[in-house]
């Protein structure tokens, strides 16, 4: 697979260099930029309707970008929306497409039935399709599929996304979802946030506050240079900001002095661990957790009200996302400044040093620039989770990463049920698990390799119930999509985690699981779950 990832950027780099309709595609900020807001879309009268254009360039750095782009050209547009909403996107993909007779390449071929095909049926250099991360939608045709779905060149595809009624509040995001080519996408920036909205609602402390969508990304390291020392393994980039190693140039964000405010993080970098932190003058700050993957802390326990949890440092897995309140620097701290703390990801991980992300700088007009959180508008809505941490499971399944290295230039990574035989994804397998509607399932899920690895479920949600068989205190049993299982050192027992998964809600049919880590997913480390209706709803549907 090296090598075919090598053809496949080289594909890439090729069209996208070929490109003359858009070379202003996708811009991006110098280093040491102040941090802007993304544009937002906001629903009415219960729709978001927008048409996408999904292009690419290369920069000057011979790095590969994408993004989607408004016919307006306003890139990656926060999309904002209210429980029980529609969001209808029409995407056409102007990426150019392959030269003419290149084959599809190794895996890039469905063989699936033409009723089980979503838009085109063979992928292509040129493929694209929209995933809508940690929503509780269905992933049917149209809607958030991405085992069947590709929108190839010059090809329009439209979107109609029902988000559920009782969809909890908070940050969600969407980004290309094309398996062999996710990592590549991804990297390029092709990646904005979805926000439901009534967070206040269920966490008052929020409302009133002036509030920063703020956007971690990765990619290549221009040059590719050998990775240590001052070199990690990816750059990072904040708001499509570049903080470019070796110098570390820090984005600026700007803030009233003391001024409380309401910050959503998305780490939507492909490959990068982040781990962050608020430091005045070297002293961590408190960072009053709200939400996290989208779910307000502590909101799930029977009152609908949310719990606001102090941290010094938030893990943050590539593709989780965290909520919380900060307060700015006094008029006596000289540097502060938001940072990512160093990451052990194993032997075997990529390397992710310390390096900070931004400088927090005060002004008075800072919030200004900023939209603001409504008041209390209303009663909490009703927990899409309830109960879920206090119900019995009716299954209980282990499932575990590992990887093989036995053909350097051909490594294969898997995640596997206990007891199955270790396979790449094929968008082609059958289901590794099939469950019905309505069940409640307790996964342990074990790392048999020498690095991290970041475990995400698409459609819903589960508790984090236990860590290495431990289990986790009820307080910080969080209503995740995704967790890191940390690396295993090569002796001794496997790390692990329970989750606690939901199967009680709407969804039915076929969709994925995987590590997070995108470079890993395209290798193979993912795979489908079947959830069949539930009996009384398959009656149902017969009459």
């Amino acid at each position: 697979m090296k090598t075919e990832r090598i053809i496949l950027l080289a594909t890439i780099l090729a069209q996208a260099a070929g490109w003359a309709q858009a070379p202003s595609a996708c811009p991006r900020f110098t280093a040491g930029s102040t941090v802007a807001q993304p544009s937002n879309l906001v629903s009415a009268n219960g729709l978001l309707s927008v048409a996408f254009l999904y292009q690419t360039r290369v920069d000057e750095y011979g790095n590969i970008l994408y993004c989607y782009t408004t016919d307006s050209g306003d890139e990656t547009p926060t999309l904002r929306v209210n429980p029980g909403d529609t969001i209808k996107i029409s995407l056409k993909n102007l990426v150019p497409p392959p030269a003419p007779g290149a084959a599809a390449m190794h895996g890039m071929t469905m063989t699936s039935p033409a009723a089980a095909t979503c838009g085109s049926a063979t992928m292509t250099t040129s493929s694209v399709n929209i995933h809508y991360h940690g929503t509780n939608t269905q992933p049917v045709c149209h809607q958030d599929e991405v085992i069947n779905t590709l929108v190839n060149s010059g090809e329009t595809f439209d979107y109609n996304l029902q988000i559920p009624s009782d969809e909890p509040p908070g940050l969600y995001w969407y980004h290309p979802h094309v398996h062999g080519m996710s990592e590549a996408a991804v990297q390029g920036g092709a990646s904005g946030a979805l926000i439901v909205e009534g967070i206040e609602n269920v966490n008052p402390a929020v409302a009133g506050l002036p509030q920063q969508v703020l956007i971690i990304r990765d990619n290549p390291v221009p040059g590719n240079p050998v990775v240590g020392g001052d070199i990690p393994q990816y750059d990072v980039s904040l708001n499509y900001i570049p903080i470019p190693s070796p110098t570390y140039t820090p984005a600026i964000i700007s803030m009233g002095s003391s001024e409380k405010q309401f910050w959503r993080v998305l780490n939507a970098s492909a490959d990068t661990i982040i781990d962050l932190q608020l430091t005045f003058d070297g002293v961590a700050q408190p960072l009053g957790v709200v939400a996290l993957d989208g779910v307000p802390t502590g909101s799930q326990g029977g009152t609908g009200l949310g719990t606001t949890i102090t941290e010094t440092d938030i893990l943050l897995a590539p593709a989780s996302r965290a909520e919380f309140i900060v307060t700015g620097p006094g008029a006596t701290v000289k540097d502060a400044t938001l940072m990512t703390l160093a990451v052990n990801t194993g032997p075997d991980g990529a390397y992710d040093p310390k390096r900070p992300l931004a400088t927090i700088q005060t002004s008075a007009n800072a919030s200004k620039r900023q939209s603001t959180m409504p008041r209390v508008s209303g009663p909490p809505p009703a927990e899409r989770f309830a109960g879920l941490a206090n119900t019995s499971p009716t299954t209980l399944r282990k499932l575990y990463f590992s990887e093989n290295f036995t053909d350097p230039d051909n490594p294969c990574y898997f995640i596997t049920v206990d007891g199955q035989q270790p396979v790449v994804f094929s968008p082609d397998n059958p289901p590794a698990i099939v469950t019905t509607q309505g069940a409640v399932e307790d996964w342990i899920i074990e790392n048999r390799s020498l690095e991290n690895h970041e475990f995400h479920i698409h459609q819903i949600h589960f508790v984090f119930m236990e860590q290495n068989g431990v289990a986790v205190p009820p307080a910080e049993q969080q209503y995740l999509d995704t967790v890191q299982i940390p690396y295993w050192s090569g002796t001794g027992p496997y790390p692990s985690v329970k989750l606690r998964m939901d199967f009680r809600g709407e969804i039915t049919g076929n969709f994925v699981y995987h590590c997070h880590i995108l470079n890993h997913e395209d290798k193979g480390m993912m795979a489908i779950i079947q959830v069949n209706p539930a009996p009384v709803a398959a009656a149902r549907v017969k009459r």
